[in-house]
Protein backbone atom coordinates (compact mmCIF):
# COMPACT_ATOMS: atom_id res chain seq x y z
CA UNK A 1 0.00 0.00 0.00
CA UNK A 2 2.51 2.64 1.09
CA UNK A 3 5.03 1.62 -2.39
CA UNK A 4 2.07 2.30 -4.63
CA UNK A 5 1.29 5.65 -2.55
CA UNK A 6 5.11 6.64 -3.21
CA UNK A 7 4.60 5.35 -7.13
CA UNK A 8 1.49 7.54 -7.08
CA UNK A 9 3.28 10.88 -5.41
CA UNK A 10 6.30 10.67 -8.12
CA UNK A 11 3.90 10.85 -10.85
CA UNK A 12 2.03 14.02 -9.60
CA UNK A 13 2.62 17.15 -11.04
CA UNK A 14 3.94 19.43 -8.37
CA UNK A 15 2.64 23.01 -9.79
CA UNK A 16 3.71 25.19 -7.26
CA UNK A 17 7.52 24.60 -8.11
CA UNK A 18 9.37 27.39 -10.08
CA UNK A 19 9.29 26.85 -13.69
CA UNK A 20 12.64 25.78 -15.36
CA UNK A 21 14.38 28.44 -17.55
CA UNK A 22 14.02 28.05 -21.63
CA UNK A 23 16.43 28.14 -23.87
CA UNK A 24 15.85 32.10 -24.73
CA UNK A 25 16.37 32.87 -21.19
CA UNK A 26 19.33 31.62 -20.89
CA UNK A 27 20.79 33.71 -23.40
CA UNK A 28 19.30 37.37 -22.44
CA UNK A 29 21.22 36.30 -18.96
CA UNK A 30 24.16 36.04 -21.16
CA UNK A 31 23.57 39.46 -23.00
CA UNK A 32 22.84 40.99 -19.70
CA UNK A 33 26.34 39.82 -17.56
CA UNK A 34 28.46 40.52 -20.80
CA UNK A 35 27.00 43.98 -21.06
CA UNK A 36 27.19 45.07 -16.95
CA UNK A 37 31.07 43.54 -17.75
CA UNK A 38 31.48 46.00 -20.82
CA UNK A 39 30.15 49.22 -18.51
CA UNK A 40 32.49 47.71 -15.49
CA UNK A 41 35.52 48.31 -17.96
CA UNK A 42 34.18 51.49 -19.14
CA UNK A 43 34.27 52.55 -15.95
CA UNK A 44 37.36 51.98 -14.95
CA UNK A 45 39.37 53.00 -17.92
CA UNK A 46 37.56 56.24 -17.55
CA UNK A 47 38.49 56.97 -14.01
CA UNK A 48 42.36 55.82 -14.43
CA UNK A 49 44.72 58.36 -16.14
CA UNK A 50 45.51 57.74 -19.52
CA UNK A 51 49.04 56.49 -20.82
CA UNK A 52 51.42 59.19 -22.60
CA UNK A 53 52.78 57.58 -25.68
CA UNK A 54 56.49 57.73 -25.40
CA UNK A 55 59.39 56.40 -27.41
CA UNK A 56 62.72 55.12 -25.09
CA UNK A 57 66.45 56.36 -25.60
CA UNK A 58 69.37 54.53 -23.80
CA UNK A 59 71.90 57.01 -22.46
CA UNK A 60 75.39 56.20 -24.13
CA UNK A 61 78.93 55.82 -22.03
CA UNK A 62 81.45 58.19 -23.65
CA UNK A 63 84.93 55.99 -24.29
CA UNK A 64 87.88 57.82 -22.55
CA UNK A 65 89.10 58.09 -26.46
CA UNK A 66 86.26 59.85 -27.82
CA UNK A 67 86.40 63.01 -29.70
CA UNK A 68 83.85 64.53 -27.05
CA UNK A 69 84.79 62.89 -23.80
CA UNK A 70 84.76 65.27 -21.64
CA UNK A 71 83.33 67.99 -23.53
CA UNK A 72 81.62 70.64 -21.45
CA UNK A 73 80.84 73.45 -24.28
CA UNK A 74 81.46 73.66 -28.22
CA UNK A 75 82.10 76.96 -30.37
CA UNK A 76 82.79 77.46 -33.76
CA UNK A 77 85.60 80.05 -35.05
CA UNK A 78 88.91 80.15 -37.26
CA UNK A 79 92.09 79.44 -37.43
CA UNK A 80 94.05 82.78 -37.87
CA UNK A 81 98.30 83.93 -37.63
CA UNK A 82 99.24 86.24 -34.87
CA UNK A 83 102.12 87.18 -37.29
CA UNK A 84 101.16 87.94 -40.52
CA UNK A 85 102.47 90.83 -42.77
CA UNK A 86 101.42 92.49 -45.75
CA UNK A 87 104.96 93.77 -47.13
CA UNK A 88 104.91 96.81 -49.11
CA UNK A 89 108.17 99.07 -50.08
CA UNK A 90 108.76 101.89 -47.48
CA UNK A 91 109.10 104.71 -50.72
CA UNK A 92 107.16 104.84 -53.93
CA UNK A 93 108.47 103.65 -57.46
CA UNK A 94 108.07 101.35 -60.25
CA UNK A 95 108.38 97.55 -59.53
CA UNK A 96 111.73 96.33 -61.92
CA UNK A 97 111.39 93.02 -60.21
CA UNK A 98 109.41 90.69 -58.74
CA UNK A 99 110.86 87.30 -56.58
CA UNK A 100 107.99 85.34 -55.05
CA UNK A 101 104.78 83.42 -55.98
CA UNK A 102 102.14 82.47 -53.63
CA UNK A 103 102.56 79.15 -51.87
CA UNK A 104 106.48 80.41 -51.62
CA UNK A 105 108.69 79.64 -48.59
CA UNK A 106 110.90 82.85 -47.48
CA UNK A 107 113.25 83.29 -44.73
CA UNK A 108 113.85 86.51 -43.12
CA UNK A 109 115.54 89.47 -44.74
CA UNK A 110 115.41 87.74 -48.52
CA UNK A 111 114.89 90.25 -51.18
CA UNK A 112 111.57 89.65 -52.38
CA UNK A 113 111.13 92.76 -55.04
CA UNK A 114 113.10 95.44 -56.55
CA UNK A 115 111.85 99.24 -57.23
CA UNK A 116 113.69 101.53 -60.00
CA UNK A 117 116.81 102.89 -58.54
CA UNK A 118 117.85 105.44 -61.21
CA UNK A 119 117.10 108.30 -60.02
CA UNK A 120 117.72 107.40 -56.69
CA UNK A 121 121.30 106.02 -57.56
CA UNK A 122 121.71 109.32 -59.30
CA UNK A 123 121.12 111.44 -56.03
CA UNK A 124 123.39 108.98 -54.33
CA UNK A 125 126.27 110.15 -56.75
CA UNK A 126 125.11 113.53 -56.25
CA UNK A 127 125.44 113.45 -52.24
CA UNK A 128 128.83 111.73 -52.71
CA UNK A 129 130.42 114.90 -54.95
CA UNK A 130 129.07 117.38 -52.35
CA UNK A 131 131.03 115.09 -49.73
CA UNK A 132 134.23 115.00 -51.81
CA UNK A 133 134.27 118.76 -52.70
CA UNK A 134 133.50 119.66 -48.78
CA UNK A 135 136.08 117.12 -47.89
CA UNK A 136 138.34 119.26 -50.62
CA UNK A 137 137.55 122.54 -48.97
CA UNK A 138 138.33 121.59 -45.76
CA UNK A 139 141.73 120.02 -47.04
CA UNK A 140 142.59 123.71 -48.63
CA UNK A 141 141.54 125.61 -45.22
CA UNK A 142 143.81 123.47 -43.26
CA UNK A 143 146.36 124.36 -45.61
CA UNK A 144 145.70 128.13 -45.22
CA UNK A 145 145.37 127.69 -41.87
CA UNK A 146 148.63 125.96 -41.13
CA UNK A 147 150.37 129.27 -42.85
CA UNK A 148 148.76 131.42 -41.05
CA UNK A 149 149.93 129.84 -37.73
CA UNK A 150 153.27 130.38 -39.56
CA UNK A 151 152.82 133.71 -39.86
CA UNK A 152 151.70 134.88 -36.55
CA UNK A 153 154.38 132.62 -34.83
CA UNK A 154 156.54 134.68 -37.03
CA UNK A 155 154.99 137.81 -36.38
CA UNK A 156 155.12 137.16 -32.50
CA UNK A 157 158.77 136.75 -32.58
CA UNK A 158 159.35 139.69 -34.47
CA UNK A 159 157.47 142.11 -32.47
CA UNK A 160 159.75 141.18 -29.65
CA UNK A 161 162.57 142.48 -31.28
CA UNK A 162 161.08 144.95 -32.38
CA UNK A 163 161.37 144.53 -35.61
CA UNK A 164 157.29 144.87 -36.37
CA UNK A 165 154.70 146.70 -35.00
CA UNK A 166 152.50 145.46 -32.69
CA UNK A 167 149.01 146.43 -35.32
CA UNK A 168 150.73 143.62 -37.68
CA UNK A 169 150.71 140.94 -35.17
CA UNK A 170 146.77 141.50 -34.30
CA UNK A 171 146.41 141.14 -38.21
CA UNK A 172 148.03 138.23 -38.43
CA UNK A 173 145.81 136.46 -35.71
CA UNK A 174 143.17 138.07 -36.88
CA UNK A 175 143.66 135.92 -40.20
CA UNK A 176 144.29 132.79 -38.01
CA UNK A 177 141.68 133.15 -36.26
CA UNK A 178 138.97 132.89 -39.41
CA UNK A 179 140.64 130.09 -40.43
CA UNK A 180 140.42 128.50 -37.50
CA UNK A 181 136.48 129.36 -37.76
CA UNK A 182 136.43 128.58 -41.19
CA UNK A 183 137.75 125.12 -40.36
CA UNK A 184 135.07 124.75 -37.96
CA UNK A 185 132.50 125.72 -41.16
CA UNK A 186 134.41 123.14 -43.65
CA UNK A 187 134.34 120.15 -41.22
CA UNK A 188 130.57 120.84 -40.27
CA UNK A 189 129.80 121.01 -43.95
CA UNK A 190 131.64 117.91 -44.55
CA UNK A 191 129.35 115.93 -41.31
CA UNK A 192 126.24 117.72 -43.47
CA UNK A 193 127.39 115.94 -46.73
CA UNK A 194 127.94 112.14 -44.78
CA UNK A 195 124.44 112.61 -44.05
CA UNK A 196 123.20 113.59 -47.34
CA UNK A 197 125.47 110.52 -48.46
CA UNK A 198 123.57 108.31 -45.65
CA UNK A 199 120.14 109.42 -46.81
CA UNK A 200 120.86 108.72 -50.07
CA UNK A 201 122.23 105.06 -49.68
CA UNK A 202 119.43 104.40 -47.21
CA UNK A 203 117.05 105.66 -50.16
CA UNK A 204 118.63 102.99 -52.48
CA UNK A 205 118.75 100.20 -49.88
CA UNK A 206 114.86 101.14 -49.65
CA UNK A 207 114.56 99.99 -53.30
CA UNK A 208 114.99 96.58 -52.44
CA UNK A 209 111.83 95.17 -50.48
CA UNK A 210 112.99 91.89 -48.38
CA UNK A 211 111.08 89.88 -46.20
CA UNK A 212 110.58 91.03 -42.69
CA UNK A 213 110.96 87.34 -41.31
CA UNK A 214 110.06 83.73 -42.28
CA UNK A 215 107.44 82.53 -43.61
CA UNK A 216 104.67 81.39 -46.09
CA UNK A 217 103.64 83.53 -49.28
CA UNK A 218 99.86 83.87 -49.40
CA UNK A 219 99.16 86.71 -51.39
CA UNK A 220 101.25 88.21 -54.59
CA UNK A 221 99.24 91.86 -54.87
CA UNK A 222 101.61 93.60 -57.44
CA UNK A 223 103.43 92.81 -61.03
CA UNK A 224 106.74 94.42 -62.25
CA UNK A 225 105.83 97.42 -64.18
CA UNK A 226 103.30 99.07 -61.43
CA UNK A 227 103.80 101.56 -59.22
CA UNK A 228 103.96 100.71 -55.46
CA UNK A 229 104.16 102.89 -52.64
CA UNK A 230 103.42 102.75 -48.14
CA UNK A 231 100.45 104.95 -49.44
CA UNK A 232 97.56 105.00 -51.52
CA UNK A 233 97.78 107.06 -54.11
CA UNK A 234 97.45 107.54 -57.72
CA UNK A 235 93.79 107.52 -58.11
CA UNK A 236 93.47 103.63 -57.09
CA UNK A 237 96.52 102.63 -59.71
CA UNK A 238 99.21 102.62 -57.04
CA UNK A 239 99.63 99.10 -55.19
CA UNK A 240 100.32 99.93 -51.03
CA UNK A 241 100.98 95.77 -50.84
CA UNK A 242 103.64 93.51 -53.09
CA UNK A 243 102.87 90.72 -51.06
CA UNK A 244 101.33 88.65 -47.96
CA UNK A 245 103.53 86.39 -45.55
CA UNK A 246 102.28 84.34 -42.82
CA UNK A 247 104.67 82.93 -40.24
CA UNK A 248 103.06 79.22 -40.33
CA UNK A 249 104.06 78.63 -36.83
CA UNK A 250 102.19 81.58 -35.12
CA UNK A 251 98.88 79.43 -36.56
CA UNK A 252 96.38 79.79 -33.76
CA UNK A 253 92.35 79.30 -33.09
CA UNK A 254 89.99 81.94 -32.10
CA UNK A 255 86.58 81.07 -30.92
CA UNK A 256 83.74 83.21 -29.96
CA UNK A 257 81.92 81.92 -26.91
CA UNK A 258 78.69 83.01 -25.63
CA UNK A 259 79.22 85.21 -22.15
CA UNK A 260 76.79 82.80 -20.15
CA UNK A 261 79.24 79.98 -20.60
CA UNK A 262 82.89 81.59 -20.43
CA UNK A 263 82.50 80.85 -16.88
CA UNK A 264 83.07 77.22 -18.20
CA UNK A 265 86.53 77.68 -20.35
CA UNK A 266 89.69 78.36 -17.92
CA UNK A 267 93.55 79.31 -19.27
CA UNK A 268 95.58 76.11 -20.13
CA UNK A 269 92.09 73.76 -20.55
CA UNK A 270 92.29 71.18 -22.62
CA UNK A 271 90.57 71.35 -25.84
CA UNK A 272 89.57 69.21 -28.93
CA UNK A 273 89.62 71.16 -32.46
CA UNK A 274 88.59 69.46 -35.64
CA UNK A 275 88.77 71.62 -39.03
CA UNK A 276 85.45 71.86 -41.26
CA UNK A 277 87.71 70.21 -44.06
CA UNK A 278 88.85 67.41 -41.69
CA UNK A 279 85.94 66.42 -39.68
CA UNK A 280 87.66 63.16 -38.65
CA UNK A 281 91.20 64.62 -37.19
CA UNK A 282 91.04 65.52 -33.78
CA UNK A 283 93.78 68.38 -33.16
CA UNK A 284 94.51 68.72 -29.52
CA UNK A 285 94.65 71.92 -28.30
CA UNK A 286 94.71 74.25 -24.88
CA UNK A 287 93.51 77.82 -24.16
CA UNK A 288 95.92 80.35 -24.15
CA UNK A 289 93.53 83.15 -22.66
CA UNK A 290 90.06 85.09 -22.48
CA UNK A 291 90.51 88.22 -24.24
CA UNK A 292 88.98 90.24 -20.97
CA UNK A 293 86.19 91.95 -23.38
CA UNK A 294 82.80 91.04 -24.59
CA UNK A 295 81.20 92.15 -27.95
CA UNK A 296 77.98 93.47 -26.80
CA UNK A 297 76.57 93.44 -30.10
CA UNK A 298 76.50 89.56 -30.12
CA UNK A 299 76.97 88.78 -26.36
CA UNK A 300 80.61 86.77 -26.96
CA UNK A 301 83.50 86.96 -25.52
CA UNK A 302 86.78 85.78 -28.07
CA UNK A 303 88.99 82.68 -26.76
CA UNK A 304 92.47 82.41 -27.96
CA UNK A 305 93.45 78.44 -28.58
CA UNK A 306 97.20 77.15 -29.25
CA UNK A 307 97.38 74.38 -31.37
CA UNK A 308 99.30 71.27 -29.65
CA UNK A 309 100.11 69.74 -32.91
CA UNK A 310 101.37 71.50 -36.03
CA UNK A 311 100.56 70.27 -39.28
CA UNK A 312 100.47 71.30 -43.31
CA UNK A 313 97.06 70.99 -43.14
CA UNK A 314 96.08 73.34 -41.23
CA UNK A 315 95.89 77.06 -42.90
CA UNK A 316 94.89 80.46 -42.43
CA UNK A 317 91.30 81.32 -41.92
CA UNK A 318 89.93 77.83 -41.94
CA UNK A 319 86.73 77.12 -40.33
CA UNK A 320 87.36 75.01 -37.21
CA UNK A 321 84.97 74.01 -33.57
CA UNK A 322 86.31 72.79 -30.72
CA UNK A 323 85.41 71.31 -27.65
CA UNK A 324 86.51 72.82 -24.21
CA UNK A 325 86.81 69.77 -22.25
CA UNK A 326 86.74 69.05 -18.44
CA UNK A 327 89.28 68.59 -16.35
CA UNK A 328 90.57 65.74 -14.62
CA UNK A 329 89.48 67.11 -10.94
CA UNK A 330 85.88 67.42 -12.18
CA UNK A 331 84.95 64.17 -13.65
CA UNK A 332 86.52 61.99 -10.38
CA UNK A 333 89.38 60.80 -12.45
CA UNK A 334 91.96 61.34 -14.58
CA UNK A 335 90.49 58.85 -17.52
CA UNK A 336 89.23 61.96 -19.53
CA UNK A 337 85.77 60.34 -19.50
CA UNK A 338 82.63 62.05 -18.36
CA UNK A 339 78.67 61.76 -18.51
CA UNK A 340 76.82 59.94 -20.72
CA UNK A 341 75.46 60.69 -24.39
CA UNK A 342 71.93 61.17 -24.68
CA UNK A 343 69.72 62.54 -27.99
CA UNK A 344 68.67 66.13 -27.44
CA UNK A 345 64.49 66.05 -28.04
CA UNK A 346 65.19 64.17 -24.60
CA UNK A 347 66.09 66.72 -22.55
CA UNK A 348 64.12 70.00 -21.46
CA UNK A 349 66.52 73.00 -20.44
CA UNK A 350 69.79 74.52 -22.05
CA UNK A 351 72.39 76.03 -20.13
CA UNK A 352 74.17 73.78 -17.33
CA UNK A 353 71.07 72.10 -15.95
CA UNK A 354 68.33 70.31 -18.10
CA UNK A 355 65.12 67.28 -16.88
CA UNK A 356 65.06 64.04 -18.28
CA UNK A 357 62.07 61.48 -17.31
CA UNK A 358 63.84 58.63 -16.54
CA UNK A 359 61.98 54.80 -17.23
CA UNK A 360 60.65 52.81 -14.37
CA UNK A 361 58.44 49.55 -15.68
CA UNK A 362 55.25 51.75 -17.09
CA UNK A 363 55.94 55.07 -15.16
CA UNK A 364 58.64 57.94 -15.58
CA UNK A 365 60.86 59.68 -13.04
CA UNK A 366 61.66 63.12 -13.01
CA UNK A 367 65.49 63.72 -12.75
CA UNK A 368 67.32 66.93 -13.01
CA UNK A 369 71.02 66.46 -14.87
CA UNK A 370 73.96 68.95 -15.43
CA UNK A 371 74.37 69.27 -19.41
CA UNK A 372 77.76 69.51 -21.18
CA UNK A 373 78.24 70.04 -24.85
CA UNK A 374 75.59 69.61 -27.58
CA UNK A 375 76.90 67.95 -30.55
CA UNK A 376 74.57 67.50 -33.82
CA UNK A 377 71.81 65.64 -32.03
CA UNK A 378 73.23 64.38 -29.20
CA UNK A 379 73.75 66.26 -25.81
CA UNK A 380 76.22 65.09 -23.25
CA UNK A 381 74.87 64.67 -19.87
CA UNK A 382 77.52 65.36 -17.44
CA UNK A 383 75.84 64.40 -14.07
CA UNK A 384 72.56 62.74 -13.00
CA UNK A 385 72.52 59.39 -15.69
CA UNK A 386 74.52 56.41 -15.90
CA UNK A 387 75.46 54.33 -19.34
CA UNK A 388 71.88 51.67 -19.85
CA UNK A 389 69.42 54.53 -18.35
CA UNK A 390 66.11 54.29 -20.52
CA UNK A 391 64.60 58.20 -20.85
CA UNK A 392 61.34 58.42 -22.51
CA UNK A 393 60.97 60.68 -25.40
CA UNK A 394 57.80 62.13 -25.84
CA UNK A 395 55.25 64.82 -25.15
CA UNK A 396 57.05 66.97 -22.10
CA UNK A 397 53.85 68.57 -21.48
CA UNK A 398 52.05 65.25 -20.61
CA UNK A 399 54.90 64.10 -19.11
CA UNK A 400 55.56 64.50 -15.00
CA UNK A 401 56.96 62.69 -12.04
CA UNK A 402 55.06 59.41 -11.87
CA UNK A 403 52.99 59.39 -15.07
CA UNK A 404 52.01 55.68 -16.33
CA UNK A 405 53.23 55.42 -19.98
CA UNK A 406 52.74 53.51 -23.21
CA UNK A 407 55.88 52.70 -24.92
CA UNK A 408 56.21 52.85 -28.71
CA UNK A 409 58.47 51.33 -30.96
Amino acid sequence: MNDNSDLLNQLRIDRDAPPAPSGRGRIWLAVSLAVLLAAGIAAWIWRSPAAVPVHIAVAQAISGGGAAAGSILDASGYVVARRQATVSSKITGRMVELDIEEGEHVKAGQIIARLDDTNVRAALNQATAQLEYAKAGLAETEVNLANAQRDYDRQKSLLEKHFVSQAVVDNSRTTLEALQAQLATQRSNIAVAASGVSVAQRSLDDTIVRAPFSGVVTVKAAQPGEIVSPISAGGGFTRTGIGTIVDMDSLEIQVDVNENFINRVLPAQHVDAKLNAYPDWHIPAHVIAVIPTADRSKGTVTVRIALDQKDSRILPEMGVRVSFLVAATEDGGGNGASGVRVPSIAVQGTGETGVVFVVRGDTVERRAVRLGAADGDNVTVLAGLAPGDRIAVGDFTKLKDGAAIRVEQ
